[in-house]
């Protein structure tokens, strides 16, 4: 696989630099032209408030990345049941993924990428970003009012705080209202889809397939196909956008994980995933039945749908009215 790109690469008159990225690949032909940089791995956040449909876009960002090949970890960061008031530092929502072209164990401590939806979600996460880092906004959501709620006493994109990174200001709601406008929608129900634009639009940046993401958007709003188209065309206008617009003029690649994990068929766990099955395996062990009392509530829930489906293995689940009637059965 690496021999394969590095001749590309030599074939094209390209130019490697010391960090490992490689410069000057031209896009396919009838495309515009833009610069293609390789590197070995690459850190995402996506944030906004918990209505933003962060923790979707991660998960399809994550779906595509898995299956395209690379090593990943992931680190979703789920808010307070009770939703915090919008556009507040406690209601911010994030998802983490760490993809590369080799092995990795972690999701992350520095993100390269913040995508930032409001400017809580801005300021929540700002402070782990390394210095040279992109940063990509919801300009449309940075008014004066939804400043003054998280303390900046001027726009953070206008006073020069963000001079040390590499900032890309995107009206993502307006050009997703305009992206849908041939669409019987509201604005409101318009601008719900503005998470499949930047979905869309890091698709681009980092090459992901599309495929899988617009077969599950069909899938997940069948009973509603208006919406559904309302989803993919929000989505495809994120890439279209990323492919035009001057502003951004690089995309990157990060290859498969070839060397660390041969061709074959591979598992997408999740914590949840992995502690119900140890449970399960712990139980077969010690030769004991396994009882789970438990109340309902991200991001746990996980734990008690997914026992609840090895009756064969002698599990037995309760779902109980709250916490201390889970705690009060399991003692019992």
């Amino acid at each position: 696989m690496t021999s394969q790109v590095s001749s590309a690469a030599e074939q094209a008159g390209q130019d490697e630099q010391a960090d490992g990225t490689v410069v000057g690949e031209q896009r396919k032909p009838g495309t515009a032209e833009k610069d293609v940089r390789r590197l070995d791995r690459v850190i995402i956040r996506f944030a906004g408030d918990s209505g933003d449909g962060m923790q979707l876009t991660g998960d399809r960002f994550t779906s595509e990345t898995a299956s395209f090949g690379n090593d990943l970890s992931t680190l979703p960061n789920f808010p307070a049941e009770i939703r915090a008031p919008a556009g507040t530092l406690p209601g911010v929502s994030s998802f983490q993924l760490h993809f590369a072209d080799h092995d990795i164990l972690t999701p992350g401590d520095a993100p390269n990428v913040l995508v930032a939806m409001n400017p809580a979600a801005l300021k929540a996460n700002i402070g782990d970003l390394p210095r040279g880092a992109e940063i990509i906004v919801n300009t449309d959501e940075f008014t004066k009012r939804a400043l003054q709620k998280v303390g900046y006493a001027a726009s953070p994109l206008e006073d020069g705080s963000l001079d040390g990174y590499q900032l890309h200001p995107v009206p993502l709601t307006t050009l997703t209202v305009e992206a849908l406008k041939e669409f019987a929608l509201t604005r409101k129900e318009a601008e719900r889809s503005k998470n499949m634009f930047a979905l869309g639009l890091l698709s681009w940046m980092y090459h992901r397939p599309t495929e899988g993401t617009e077969k599950f958007l069909r899938t997940k709003f069948a009973k509603k196909p208006e919406i559904a188209e309302a989803n993919l065309a929000a989505f495809r206008a994120g890439w279209n956008f990323g492919e035009t617009t001057e502003d951004f003029a690089v995309s990157y690649e990060v290859a498969p994980a070839a060397t660390a994990f041969p061709p074959g068929v591979y598992r997408n766990i999740s914590g949840n995933l992995a502690l119900s099955y140890g449970l399960i395996a712990a139980s077969r062990q010690a030769d004991l039945p396994l009882f789970l009392g438990s109340y309902p509530i991200t991001p746990a829930s996980d734990i008690l749908h997914e026992l609840s489906r090895h009756k064969n293995f002698g599990v037995r689940t309760f779902q109980a009215e709250d916490e201390i009637a889970g705690i009060g059965a399991a003692l019992g």
